[in-house]
């Protein structure tokens, strides 16, 4: 045989060798897409995530409103100026408004949102109220939570501004509450809504602990999934991409928002 021959065949088997790891990776991603399909598609499985999705969102939703709600009374309660008890010199300085505020956020605060959660589940909503769909309950329990921590961004961003805008308002003939309304709560807000977008986020992903008394979120979906085709990576890493993607689009969105507030000054 020539040399020639010898040197086809070396070169040959090279090639083959330099193919052959290619099939390996081809045969390893098919393999894998299948295992994907098993997990997320088989008995539409996938619609555990989607509903998984909404009720994460609509539980969000509805506890951000109850928090920037009660966390902007809150924040009026904790800088009001009533002193009901004036005539007695004890209680001179007394005032139950921000007394009050001052003592339901240490409280929530102090208490982690889990336990706030099963005393609202096991104590509050027991009787005729356990029939409130998990929904209602952990949006109370969240959006009383967020309350406090949105009271502390308010009270904070009203204390950052001049204080000569309430003695404008107030040297314009405005009371009190129509100089918090209409002059001072507007402009804390453009000020705040960095940290109230904070808040938020965080909101959003502790709604993942809903599963402890029976909700189905997006946390839930995934364990679901994973007590059915024993695939413990793909449903959390499929959960922990949604809450990116969610969480970015409300980023962005609320950019777009604070820009156009700039943009109105």
């Amino acid at each position: 045989m020539s040399i020639y021959y010898f040197k086809n065949i070396y070169f040959m088997d090279k090639e083959i060798k330099n193919i052959f790891p290619f099939f390996i990776i081809q045969g390893v991603r098919m393999e894998y897409l299948e295992i994907l399909k098993d997990t997320f598609l088989t008995d539409d499985r996938y619609m555990y995530i989607v509903n998984g999705v909404i009720f994460s969102i609509g539980i969000t939703l509805f506890s951000a409103i109850l928090g920037i709600i009660l966390g902007l009374l809150l924040a009026i309660m904790k800088l009001s100026h009533w002193y009901p008890f004036k005539r007695i010199k004890a209680l001179e300085n007394f005032n139950p408004l921000s007394k009050i505020a001052y003592i339901y956020i240490d409280i929530i605060r102090g208490t982690p949102v889990v336990v706030q959660l099963m005393i609202l589940a096991n104590l509050i909503f027991v009787g005729v109220l356990r029939e409130t769909p998990i929904l209602v309950i952990g949006g109370i329990a969240f959006g009383l939570n967020s309350g406090a921590y949105v009271a502390e961004i308010i009270r904070a961003g009203i204390e950052g501004l001049d204080k000569g805008q309430m003695e404008a308002g107030r040297a314009l003939g405005l009371s009190y509450s129509q100089t918090m309304r209409k002059i001072i709560v507007p402009q804390a807000i453009k000020n705040i809504l960095p940290a109230l977008v904070s808040e938020f986020i965080t909101l959003l992903k502790e709604t993942s602990i809903i599963g402890f008394i029976g909700g189905v979120d997006l946390l839930r979906s995934a364990s679901i999934i994973t007590s059915q085709t024993y695939r413990g990576v793909e449903p959390l890493l499929a959960v922990g991409i949604i809450y990116l993607i969610l969480t970015s689009i409300f980023t962005a969105f609320m950019r777009k928002v604070e820009r156009g507030l700039k943009v109105s000054d």
